[in-house]
């Protein structure tokens, strides 16, 4: 009787292929970038921003769309913050006061993550990126 399979190139196969599909992983690990997060430098004007950095960091796309949104369609331009202060819902005029230089901030972590915000599709890029 004829073996139509061959085991041993089977397996050798699976864990070739295993090895190839997880090399990222381990190439990560033991080169120390598994962990790695970009630093991000901020201009300090005194201020806080609009909410927790740790808010922020994951969610300041939901507030840039919550504020896009009650700007044009409600035509409110005023966020309450938490502290009951208020500032004004502009991208330009409330978050680039900070945030000034697009290639050390925005690009950075956009670019790390492999997203393109679209932010600059309407507002100007700040002129510190210009340069």
């Amino acid at each position: 009787m004829k073996r139509v399979y061959d085991g041993k190139k089977i397996i050798t196969g699976l864990v070739l292929f295993l090895a190839a599909f997880t090399s990222p992983f381990w190439y990560n690990t033991v080169f120390g970038t598994f962990d790695y997060v970009p630093e991000l430098k901020v201009e300090k004007n005194g201020k806080e921003c609009v909410k927790r950095t740790s808010y922020m960091k994951t969610n300041h796309m939901v507030l840039l769309r919550f504020w896009r949104d009650e700007v044009v369609r409600s035509g409110k331009r005023i966020y309450k913050k938490e502290d009951g202060t208020e500032i004004e819902m502009s991208l330009s005029g409330t978050c680039l006061k900070c945030h000034k230089n697009k290639e050390e901030f925005c690009d950075r972590c956009h670019g790390y993550l492999g997203k393109a915000p679209r932010c600059w599709s309407c507002h100007n890029v700040p002129r510190e990126a210009k340069k």
